[in-house]
């Protein structure tokens, strides 16, 4: 069954289009200092091979944005033409100015209604924002989030929301001061100049319910892209249930044009878990296709062993590891399917509806593995090294299945 998805606007961000009938973007953040502009690279280089497609940087301080030329500079000579965000709070409207050339350098600006300014400040340092994009043909995202959420909107309509004869609770005006503090400072980056196909929003919360909630009512209020995020989601498992909790039910529902999975990285762990994490969402959904699925089994009585954890633990850090090359020379590879059983029960049956499968000798039973091939069996490995052999079976098939880029 397909999606049907929200209609969105279309906003194109460097070479990506994001909304309409574009596929969803999947799009991460560095967590370098942009100063350092080795680190920042070097990260954004990982970020990129692992599969986001936009990467967003911190630009917090004059250093930073000086940085950013020279960073779009380097990722330029390295091939890398992925766009860069820049994350601008509190003196983007300073630095924008100061150094015309981060503006330059930058698909997109992120700003954040709640840290542009208080008071009187507010609306002239987001105008200049908004008029450096304008001049610059920039993208912007409005990106409200609940820990910065803008205090006068808020209390403005709590004031609003006491008077009335029957209240709301204090939860749904938070709700509806997110989108209000969107949607106004779209209209009012409009009336600046801005086009409305150089808008995405984003209202991000920490709650998976608040997340859904706030999405909904958002996508029936205005027609553009819309970024989701649940902010803060926080480390390993917690945050990747957490946010494929909220993220299936939005994304079921059509909701959503580009996604960032904001785990908190184990200490010293690559960045790029987020990333994988977004692809695997998307690409479970049947929404999008990035890299062949590996089915496995997962386990038993009958698989005492452990060949077959091991094994298709191979296949996987096999897979990733050659999908940069795979992808430029076997169009269409991602959409392939590998299994991996580890006994007699379900391997034969999931093996044979797999582009490729195995069936690993489970307990008590004979220690031969038959091999499937778009339904067949071809052949059946036995002794030592399965695992190898198995992997360049699997290579095999992607050579002789799927045709070659540029005759390569």
């Amino acid at each position: 069954m397909s999606i049907d998805r929200r209609k969105s606007t279309t906003c194109r961000v460097g070479g990506i289009s994001i909304g309409g009938d574009a596929p969803i973007v999947v799009q991460s953040m560095t967590n370098t200092d942009t100063a350092d502009i080795e680190a920042t690279v070097s990260q954004v280089l990982e970020l990129a091979e692992a599969g986001s497609e936009l990467v967003r940087i911190t630009v917090n301080n004059i250093e930073a944005a000086k940085a950013v030329p020279e960073i779009r500079e380097r990722l330029d000579r390295l091939d890398c033409d992925t766009p860069l965000i820049g994350d601008f709070h509190f003196n983007g409207h300073k630095l924008l100015r100061e150094v015309g050339a981060c503006g330059d350098a930058l698909a997109k600006f992120r700003i954040n209604p709640g840290n542009v300014g208080r008071g009187k400040k507010r609306d002239p340092q987001f105008t200049e924002m908004i008029e450096v994009a304008c001049e610059k043909n920039k993208a912007v995202r409005i990106g409200v989030n609940w820990g910065s959420l803008d205090q006068d909107l808020l209390t403005l309509l709590m004031d609003e929301n006491s008077a009335r004869r029957e209240p709301l609770d204090a939860r749904q005006v938070v709700l509806e001061t997110m989108q209000q503090s969107a949607l106004r400072s779209a209209s009012r980056a409009e009336e600046i100049g801005l086009g409305h196909d150089q808008i995405i929003l984003s209202c991000k919360m920490s709650g998976v319910q608040d997340l859904i909630a706030v999405y909904r009512d958002l996508a029936g209020r205005c027609d553009y892209p819309l970024h989701l995020g649940l902010t803060e989601a926080g480390m390993g498992s917690k945050g990747i249930v957490a946010s494929t909790a909220a993220m299936g039910v939005l994304l079921q529902q059509g909701i959503g044009d580009t996604i960032r999975i904001s785990l908190t990285p184990e200490p010293g762990a690559s960045r790029a878990r987020e990333v994988q994490v977004a692809q695997e969402i998307l690409q479970s959904m049947g929404l999008r296709a990035f890299s062949p699925v590996v089915i496995a089994c997962p386990g038993c009585g009958r698989t005492t062993s452990t060949i077959f954890q091991q094994l298709a633990q191979e296949i996987q850090a096999d897979i990733r590891q050659r999908m940069p090359e795979w992808r430029e020379r076997y169009p269409g590879v991602e959409n392939m399917s590998v299994a991996v059983m580890g006994c007699v029960v379900n391997g034969p049956g999931e093996s044979k509806h797999a582009n490729i499968g195995i069936s690993l000798p489970g307990s008590g039973e004979k220690p031969v593995a038959p091999v499937y091939e778009d339904g067949k069996k071809t052949v059946t490995l036995k002794g030592d090294n399965i695992a190898g052999e198995f992997k360049g079976l699997v290579a095999d098939y992607i050579r002789s299945h799927y045709s070659e880029k540029h005759g390569q």
